[in-house]
């Protein structure tokens, strides 16, 4: 052979039975076969061999394997955004004809996929209201496929009556998705409420170093996983090798971080109450706050994410005024990172009935020293509010 020939085909092969903390990162788009038979004895739903770099490699099997323990169930698939899972469970459940149900405090993306996206395939949504089983199980009608659950809610955090919703929609034979980014397979156990699916953004917690965009969806049915692995090839989705790698590697610190996050919130958000800015603080843990009991009855942790609604006699001027003006909180959009991050909302462009009046303002808690955190919080509100 010419040396061309030779680095392409290179009969040197690496001896088998290297172990180390890490896996390996296997990249491919051609998978090889070794004859005609192995072609035809693959099959890419299950994992009893690699087809296509699409379908899986020894590295994101493991990612899909590790992140099915973590939720509590059997399948798992990755997709490249948490968004993305959400379009992939809607896609591979609905069509035209169904209806699909969202909590009110809904993830707003969520939202509008159902708005524009399922809309124009002639799926149609509804918006309940989720502290409120009764009503939703009153809402469930003959084209109702699909009940989405949130836990806590996106922004406004209420925490919902996840027991009363998922038996509102079995007794009327209605499948439920729960988006436990929020719980990250810490703060509860999804399926063992009875819930069908759980969908998760690993953009959060299980990556936890704001640099990866990823998400998954999680079954314990068989047949219901296949009908998430059907759409998914057709779909088109997949991650990369490398992003798979880096939540590999954050996993096993995925519940360290976790609890490290949840207390330093507490800490902050119940600060943050006995301001006299502030008419009420957001927190699932906190009592008071929407659902708080609902909380207190599945879990026993909770994430460093709440939100925090400053008196309305603050015009929206003087609340950015305040978050200009914090120095260790970074300006920016998602969470579960190690640099504690803030936002603040407009509820009324965003819920169809506040509850709230005032300006809300969402805070992410990072992995700083709290008390230079709380410093930072005491010297913006001075600065904004005298």
């Amino acid at each position: 052979m010419g040396p061309e020939t030779a680095l392409i085909h290179h009969p040197y092969r690496p001896p088998e039975g290297f172990d180390a903390p890490q896996v390996a990162v296997h990249k491919a788009s051609t998978v090889y076969f070794a004859d005609c038979a192995a072609l035809r004895a693959r099959d890419w739903r299950y994992k009893n061999g690699y087809t296509y770099g699409l379908h899986g490699t020894p590295t994101t099997f493991t990612l899909e394997e590790r992140i099915a323990t973590l939720e509590g169930g059997r399948h798992t698939v990755l997709v490249p955004s948490g968004l993305a899972a959400i379009a992939n469970v809607d896609l591979a459940l609905l069509q035209a004809g169904d209806e699909v149900l969202l909590p009110d405090n809904v993830y707003g993306p969520s939202r509008e996929l159902a708005r524009h996206e399922l809309a124009r395939l002639g799926i149609t949504h509804r918006l309940y209201d989720p502290l409120d089983a009764r009503a939703l199980e009153a809402m469930i009608g003959p084209a109702t496929r699909l009940v989405w659950l949130e836990a806590a809610g996106s922004v406004t955090m209420e925490f919902p009556d996840l027991t009363g919703l998922v038996h509102a929609a079995r007794s009327r034979g209605v499948l439920t998705a729960l988006d436990n980014t929020w719980g990250a397979g810490i703060a509860l156990r999804p399926f063992d409420l009875g819930i069908d699916i759980v969908m998760h953004a690993l953009t959060k917690y299980p990556s936890g170093g704001g640099d990866v965009l990823m998400g998954s969806v999680t079954t314990v049915d068989d047949a219901l996983h296949e009908r998430i692995k059907l759409a998914h090839m057709r779909l088109g989705l997949g991650v990369g090798a490398n992003d798979a790698e880096l939540v590999l590697r954050s996993l096993p610190t995925l519940a360290l971080r976790y609890h490290a996050h949840d207390a330093a919130a507490r800490r902050l958000a119940g600060w943050l109450a006995g301001r006299p800015q502030v008419v009420q603080v957001l927190h699932p843990a906190l009592p008071g706050s929407p659902g708080h009991e609902h909380w207190a009855r599945l879990c026993g942790a909770a994430a460093g994410l709440f939100s925090v609604v400053f008196d309305e006699r603050f015009p929206q001027a003087q609340v950015d005024r305040f978050v200009d003006a914090l120095r260790l909180f970074r300006i920016g959009y998602s969470w579960a990172g190690p640099v504690s991050l803030v936002v603040p909302y407009d509820l009324k462009a965003m819920r169809a009935r506040p509850a709230w009046g005032g300006t809300l303002v969402r805070f992410s808690i990072g992995l700083e020293a709290v008390d230079d955190l709380q410093a930072d919080l005491e010297q913006a509100l001075a600065a904004a509010f005298g």
